[in-house]
C-alpha cells in the first residue's frame, strides 16, 4: 500500500512539472471563481469600499483571507497580511461663500483654506505665468489668475500648474490666490470629489505651512469675468475653512517563493487597488453606491487568479502580491508602499499591475506601457494563446501610465506596465461604467473574464520563469532610476 501511494505520488509531480505553463493557468481559472470574488468586491454590503471606512476593511479582510486559503504566505515584515497606515484627509469646508465684482459663485472649491471673512481688492494677474509677477509687490494682498495655460484651461492643466502659481503669489507676499476657471457643472462635480477634500500620507515631521494662505477655484462658467492682467478686483470670501481627519487603512500583502535557487532571489509584484469610491450622488434610478466592479474587481480577481496559481505551481522567480487601498485617493496606499518596502526594493524586478475602468472590445486586452519592456512578448504570447490580442496604449494623451499604481514603482526604477481589459478608446461604452453607480457585477461578460484572468496568468508565469530578467526598453523614461535601482551602470 504504501508503495502505491508512493507511486501516485511521484506521478502527481511528475505530471505536474511536464504541464506546460499554459496548462497550469487553465487549471486554476474557473468562471465560478472569478465570479464569486467580483460579486463579492463589488456586493452593494461594500458600499462602494471607500478607503478608511469599515467596508473597506472588510474587503482587506476578505482578500487576506483568500490569500491565505490559497497558501500566500503573509506580510514577512508583520505575520500578517496587512501593511497598515495612517492618511490624513482635509475635509471641504461647509461654507464657501464668493463674490467677484458684486457676483456671487456658487461653484467654488477650496484647495486650502483656513477659517476666514474677509472682503477687498485683489489684483488679476493674467494666467499667472512668471513674467506676471515681475515688478509686483504683493505683501498681504490676494492675486486672481487665469486656470491652466494661454493653451489649456482644461482641469487637468488647472490642477498641474496651480502649485506654480501658488509658490509664485506666496513668494511675493500674497495672502490668497484666486484661479478663475471655466468648467461645465458635470466636469465641475467630478474634479470636485477629487479635490475637494485632500487626503495624504500622514508624515513623520508635520511640514510647516502657512495656514493663513488660502487657494481657491472659482467656476466662471455661469458668469465670466472681462478683465486685463493688473487690473483691480473687488472681492469678498467667507468660509469654516477645511478639517483635519485622521484616516487608518492598509495594504493587503502576501509572499510566495520561487523554485530556482538562485532565481527565487528575485520578485515579481502582482498589484492592483482594492478600494473605489464608495457612496455618492444618487442617479436616476436612486442607486448611490458605486460598486466598482470593473474598477477595480477585476484588476483584484486578476491578482487573486495569481496567487491561486502559484499556490499550486509556483514559479522559479517568487511571487510579492500586493492590494493597495487609497488609490482613488491619489495612488496613496501605492506611494506608502514604496516608501515602506517590506523586501529591498532591488529585488523587485518586475511589477505586474492591473487596473482598469471598463472594456468595449472583448477580444483584446490593453496593457498600458506594453511595448516599454522586453516583457512585451511574452505579455503577447499569454494573451494571444487564450484567443484575445495584446495591444498597447490606444490613448496616450491621457496619460494612464502615470494615473495607475504602477507609476511608484516606475519611478523607482521597477519596470511596471498596468494590464487593464480590452478598450481601444475613452467612448460612451468606457464612461457608461466608469465610476458610475451602473458598475455591478452582473453588467460584466465574464466568459471574456476568465479568457482575461487566463491570459494574465500565463504572461506572469512566462516571465517570472524566464532566465532573463526583465528591463525598460532601451530609451524609456525609466531607464536611468532602473540602472540606478539595480547597478547596472
Amino acid at each position: 500500500m504504501r508503495h502505491l501511494l508512493f507511486v501516485l505520488f511521484l506521478l502527481s509531480y511528475t505530471f505536474s512539472w511536464a504541464q506546460t505553463d499554459k496548462e497550469k493557468a487553465e487549471q486554476t481559472v474557473h468562471k465560478n471563481t472569478v465570479e464569486s470574488h467580483i460579486y463579492f468586491l463589488a456586493d452593494d454590503l461594500l458600499e462602494g469600499r471607500a478607503t478608511g471606512t469599515a467596508t473597506n476593511k472588510i474587503a482587506a479582510s476578505y482578500l487576506a483571507n483568500q490569500l491565505r486559503e490559497y497558501g500566500v504566505q503573509p506580510n514577512p515584515q508583520t505575520g500578517t497580511y496587512y501593511q497598515n497606515f495612517e492618511l490624513v484627509q482635509n475635509e471641504a469646508p461647509k461654507q464657501l461663500e464668493v463674490r467677484l465684482n458684486g457676483i456671487e459663485y456658487p461653484l467654488a472649491m477650496a484647495i486650502e483654506i483656513a477659517k476666514v471673512n474677509t472682503e477687498g481688492q485683489a489684483i488679476y494677474l493674467g494666467f499667472g505665468e512668471e513674467i506676471n509677477f515681475i515688478d509686483q509687490n504683493l505683501e498681504g494682498k490676494v492675486v486672481i489668475v487665469s486656470g491652466g495655460t494661454p493653451d489649456q484651461q482644461n482641469s487637468r492643466s488647472v490642477y498641474r500648474n496651480g502649485a506654480d502659481k501658488k509658490r509664485r503669489a506666496m513668494e511675493k507676499g500674497a495672502i490668497g490666490l484666486i484661479e478663475l476657471v471655466g468648467i461645465d457643472e458635470a466636469s465641475w462635480r467630478r474634479v470636485n470629489h477629487y479635490l475637494g477634500s485632500k487626503t495624504e500620507i500622514q508624515r513623520d515631521i508635520v511640514e510647516v505651512k502657512n495656514n493663513d494662505f488660502f487657494h481657491i477655484w472659482v467656476n466662471t462658467e455661469s458668469a465670466p469675468i472681462s478683465i486685463m492682467s493688473g487690473d483691480a478686483v473687488d472681492f469678498s470670501l467667507v468660509s469654516d475653512g477645511k478639517q483635519e481627519k485622521r484616516i487608518k487603512t492598509q495594504n493587503v500583502i502576501g509572499v510566495i517563493e520561487g523554485t530556482d535557487p538562485k532565481l527565487k532571489e528575485q520578485y515579481i509584484i502582482y498589484s492592483a487597488h482594492y478600494d473605489h469610491v464608495g457612496i455618492g450622488t444618487p442617479n436616476a434610478e436612486g442607486d448611490s453606491i458605486y460598486n466598482g466592479a470593473r474598477d477595480n474587481g477585476i484588476g483584484v480577481t486578476a491578482v487573486l487568479s495569481m496567487a491561486e496559481n502559484l499556490g499550486k505551481y509556483p514559479t522559479k522567480r517568487s511571487a510579492l502580491f500586493i492590494l493597495f487601498t487609497g488609490e482613488e485617493m491619489g495612488l496613496l496606499g501605492s506611494e506608502y508602499y514604496v516608501k515602506n518596502p517590506v523586501l529591498p526594493m532591488n529585488k523587485m524586478v518586475y511589477c505586474f499591475n492591473t487596473d482598469g475602468g471598463g472594456y468595449n472590445d472583448t477580444s483584446k486586452a490593453t496593457i498600458i506601457g506594453l511595448e516599454r519592456t522586453t516583457a512585451e512578448s511574452h505579455i503577447k504570447k499569454g494573451a494571444s494563446e487564450f484567443g484575445l490580442t495584446a495591444i498597447g496604449d490606444p490613448a496616450p494623451e491621457q496619460g494612464l501610465f502615470d494615473r495607475s499604481d504602477n507609476v511608484h514603482f516606475a519611478k523607482m526604477g521597477v519596470p511596471a506596465p498596468t494590464y487593464s481589459t480590452g478598450f481601444t478608446a475613452f467612448d460612451e461604452e468606457i464612461t457608461k461604467y466608469y465610476h458610475q453607480a451602473i458598475d455591478h457585477a452582473d453588467s460584466l461578460d465574464f466568459e471574456y473574464l476568465v479568457k482575461f484572468f487566463q491570459g494574465y496568468v500565463y504572461s506572469g508565469r512566462l516571465i517570472a520563469n524566464d532566465p532573463e530578467t526583465p528591463f525598460w526598453v532601451s530609451g524609456d523614461k525609466y531607464e536611468d532610476a532602473g540602472r540606478l535601482l539595480y547597478k547596472l551602470d
